[in-house]
């Protein structure tokens, strides 16, 4: 059975809906891919503007997962980003600091050329602001400043002190921030499926409501349908959270997480200015941090905390609502228009999972919670894989996980007793 889109602000605001068929019949491509998020979308327009006969076989519709519900917040904010290059280093040496940098802000460059060139209408923005909520956070969050002031990045970078913060943001909450306005916010979904529109517009086949219910492997790997079958080359499995292929091989290693988001009713003018009146995307140091917006109509979009159950929350804004009005007290009251959640893939060490199943199957998953720009660096290095190119996609791939041998709600409630556990550090730092 497939679904429908959830009741967001995104969805509500949809440029321009897909209408993709559904997977009937017998089809060859050079790649297959499942699931029609970012990671199998970016993956998919990477193989078609290099000459590669692509289709995406999605279970609902494009962007239906995490890539439609997120907060549209485009950082250099890596997950694992430290525990990556300790690890890289085995692979690539002293090199590894650097490259772990300088992917940081890759996904921001694909990201915009990726719009122009195609035209996507995305709401997107420049300008980001991430805020030390204790005073505690200053000194790590004032080193990160410092640390950008050695690369390129650092012309778009400043420090702001305590007061300076507050002139960008309204609340008395944040103790210091660092404003990178080469960092981006934009409407997620909408780019998704402007993004899937560039790929059918170069000859990708996509299906929609077409969930897989295997994958047969071999010489030329088939991706089998309820009512038809792709025959390829290679095959990219890009479900993330969602999908619930191949467990022998990939259970216990991804498990989801519940992020809510609500939107309010639209501000006025004089109200938004307040709160925001440069318009930047802002989120916090905690470690379950609190991620805000303005949206193109004016509404504050606000996400926080994270529920490690694998399970959706009862209700996302009787939850978030304390949170967002102690944030901004003068929101108290606000009407909120639009709630909902979606499911990330949380990878134990942050570091995101690209293998292989097979020798023309791979996979690719596990952003926790920074997929927009990550999904879109990994786009590429597995358009490169495919195409024979493999020292990126190898130095991911011999990265060491943590695999948790049990069921995934026995694997969730471990998790969950982590996270718990470094919220608990956190308080007492």
């Amino acid at each position: 059975m497939t679904r429908e889109r959830c009741a967001s602000y995104y969805t509500a605001s949809i440029a321009q809906e897909s209408a993709y068929p559904e997977l009937e019949g017998e089809h060859r491509v050079d790649v297959a891919i499942v699931g029609g998020g970012f990671t199998g979308v970016a993956s998919a327009v990477e193989l078609a503007e290099r000459g590669y006969r692509v289709a995406i076989v999605e279970a609902n519709k494009i962007g239906w997962g995490a890539s439609g519900r997120n907060g549209g917040q485009v950082t250099g904010s890596l997950s694992g980003q430290d525990a990556m290059a300790k690890q890289m280093r085995k692979t690539l040496g002293d090199e590894a600091a650097n490259f772990v940098w300088n992917l940081r802000w890759r996904g921001h460059r694909i990201i915009k050329e990726r719009v122009a060139k195609y035209g996507i209408a995305c709401d997107l923005k420049h300008g980001h602001l991430q805020a030390a909520y204790k005073p505690s956070h200053v000194k790590a969050l004032r080193k990160d400043f410092e640390e950008s002031q050695q690369h390129a990045i650092g012309e778009h970078v400043q420090w702001l002190d305590a007061e300076a913060t507050r002139h960008v943001v309204g609340t008395e909450l944040y103790h210091g921030a660092i404003r990178n306005d080469y960092n981006m916010h934009l409407h997620p979904l909408n780019l998704c499926l402007g993004e899937a529109r560039a790929a059918a517009g170069l000859g990708t086949l996509i299906f929609e409501h077409s969930p897989v219910i295997d994958i047969e492997h071999g010489e030329q790997p088939v991706v089998v349908g309820e009512r038809g079958r792709v025959k390829a080359d290679s095959v990219i499995l890009a479900g993330n959270a969602y999908h619930r292929l191949e467990r022998k091989k990939l259970s216990g290693k991804l498990f989801p997480a519940a992020l809510g988001i609500v939107t309010t009713a639209p501000l006025s003018s004089e109200l938004a200015q307040a709160i925001n009146p440069d318009d930047l995307a802002v989120y916090d140091t905690r470690f379950v941090l609190d991620y805000y917006r303005l949206t193109a109509d004016k509404r504050l979009l606000f996400g926080g905390g994270a529920n490690y159950s694998g399970r959706d929350s009862e209700d996302i804004s009787a939850e978030l609502r304390p949170r967002l009005e102690h944030t901004f007290p003068q929101l108290k009251g606000v009407a909120i228009d639009f709630q909902w959640q979606g499911m990330a893939g949380i990878v134990i060490n942050r570091i995101p999972q690209l293998g292989k199943l097979s020798d023309n199957v791979y996979y690719a998953q596990g952003y926790s919670g920074h997929g927009i720009a990550t999904s879109h660096i990994v786009g590429e290095i597995m358009a490169n894989a495919v195409g024979g190119t493999l020292e990126e996609f190898d130095t991911f791939a011999k990265v060491r996980h943590v695999r948790i041998p049990l069921n995934d709600r026995l694997g969730n409630a471990l998790l969950a007793a982590g996270m718990w556990y470094y919220q608990l550090l956190e308080k007492l730092r």
